[in-house]
């Protein structure tokens, strides 16, 4: 049955292709065909999770188990529950945009760009589907390689620089992480989550809790870092400015969130309300300090990265409030920055393309010359800025609403970041598409959207507005998973009676 393997061959088939990549000649365009059909394939596959998920069905689903290494004790084990499967269904659906979004941008080894691409893809999907702590720490690991070495290999101007930036940061924590893991492999002989979780569940005695705290933390750095979590966020800036717009579009949120949303609210229950007061203070924190800096940008990659800070600061806020509605909005959160940061960076991408600088000032009165892609643009800042009717203002609601019983003060003031999100979008809009045409618009001349632009960018815009008027469609999966990370008390309950 396709439902014991689907889980396999959606994580693997993009590694395959990369190996094709490798032994394709460099004429024409055949490896950007070939990597688009990969990438397509792989969203087909995934397509297959949500279309044959058994909703209201509690615990993983398309399940695979297997013995793999016996000693130490790892297992081939994936699986998908209501968190990750929307998770692995955006990962397969932003991968043959980011393909076209490359199209022309990359010109020069593209066989390399693309065989990293698809291993990216691999690694990405393997960090959401692995449930063998081991395998976990294996694909989470490997995302930083092709990340690091296609950052350097085509940044604008600084691409070194910044992957070393981003590998430092993310790996120094991810040693941490390693510590941890193996720590509780050495108190529990498995690296098994399902295992692990029930264990720790039934036998908190058995564990020193000064113990499991730093153990907790140690996950959570690793993650924050990853997301990132304000005052974490250094390498975000660069990363963005320097990265490819295929890669800047799975670089920031995807993993840290899931992460800490399987692994510390998932194994560490009660840590993650031990800290849950300090993570609130910092995710407000970070969504202000986004939204100012993001406000005096003048570059509009950079505007970007700190809009992302702040937008993912407001999933963290959700997170943390252990509310049901805040984790629901925080987990649909995560698929709406992949949608609207994605369909942002891909807008800004093809104005680089036409004109050769991401500067807000060089602009001016584009919408005048290219009316599609100022349109899209516009779509998609109301989304970013929580419009109703679209699916940013879904994500922001429930966190808003979930989070303001407990913590009124830290609620309010995050409500900020929504006014401010809507002045640095607005005046950038303002700036760049309307006024008077700037002398580089006027000097150079140029055509409105390509079909191969459309094509990347419409898909985004529809799903935009489909999950802002149908969100239960995602949200039938998604809040099952929130009401068992909102009740550790029913988790310990359910695996004592296990």
């Amino acid at each position: 049955m396709l439902n014991d393997s689907i889980l396999t061959l959606t994580t693997f088939v993009p590694a395959v292709g990369a190996v094709v990549v490798a032994l394709l000649p460099r004429q024409g365009r055949i490896i950007q065909w070939f990597t688009l059909a990969v990438a397509l394939l792989t969203f087909g596959l995934t397509l297959h999770l949500p279309f044959h998920y058994i909703y209201g069905q509690p615990g993983f689903q398309f399940e695979i188990d297997r013995a793999w290494i016996p000693n130490p004790a790892i297992r081939y084990h994936l699986g998908v529950d209501g968190i990750s499967m929307w998770l692995v269904v955006l990962t397969g659906f932003l991968a043959p945009l980011g393909v076209l979004a490359s199209w022309n941008a990359i010109n020069h080894r593209t066989k390399e760009f693309y065989f990293f691409f698809l291993l990216q893809q691999t690694a990405m999907i393997g960090v959401f589907v692995s449930l063998d702590m081991f395998l976990y720490y294996a694909f989470w690991e490997l995302t930083l390689v092709p990340m690091a070495i296609i950052i350097s290999m085509f940044g604008r101007d600084r691409g070194t620089e910044a992957a070393i930036k981003f590998f430092v940061y993310t790996f120094l924590p991810s040693a941490l992480l390693l510590v941890a893991i193996v720590w509780l492999y050495a108190r529990t002989g498995t690296f098994d989550f399902v295992r692990l979780q029930s264990i720790l569940a039934q036998n908190t005695a058995a564990f020193p809790p000064q113990a499991l705290f730093w153990a907790s933390l140690a996950f959570l750095v690793a993650f924050a870092v990853k997301v990132p979590v304000f005052p974490l966020h250094g390498w975000l800036g660069d990363v963005f400015s320097e990265a490819p717009t295929a890669m800047a579009m799975v670089v920031a949120g995807k993993l840290g969130l899931y992460s800490i949303l399987r692994f510390n609210l998932g194994l560490f229950p009660a840590q993650a309300r031990q800290v849950a007061p300090w993570m609130v203070a910092l995710a407000v924190i970070g969504i202000l300090y986004g939204a100012l800096v993001a406000l005096v940008q003048k570059d509009m990659k950079r505007l970007a990265a700190f809009s992302t800070v702040s937008s993912l600061s407001f999933c963290i806020l959700g997170i943390f409030c252990f509310a049901v509605s805040g984790l629901d909005g925080a987990i649909y959160q995560i698929l709406n920055e992949g949608i609207s940061v994605g369909s942002l960076l891909l807008l800004v991408g093809f104005m680089y393309e036409r004109y050769g600088t991401y500067e807000i000032a060089s602009y001016g009165g584009l919408a005048k010359r290219t009316p599609h892609l100022a349109t899209l643009f516009v779509l998609t800042s109301l989304s970013l800025v929580g419009l109703p009717l679209l699916n940013g203002f879904v994500g922001e609601f429930l966190i808003l609403s979930g989070s303001f019983a407990g913590h009124e003060a830290w609620v309010s003031a995050a409500t900020a970041g929504v006014i401010l999100s809507a002045a640095y979008m607005l005046w950038m809009i303002q700036r760049v598409f309307y006024g008077a045409e700037s002398g580089m618009v006027t000097d150079v001349p140029v055509t409105d959207m390509s079909f191969r632009e459309h094509a990347a960018v419409w898909p985004i815009a529809v799903l935009m507005l489909l999950m802002g008027v149908a969100s239960p469609i995602w949200m039938r999966a998604i809040d099952g998973a929130a009401v068992k990370l909102a009740s550790p008390a029913a988790l310990v309950h359910m695996a004592v009676k296990q």
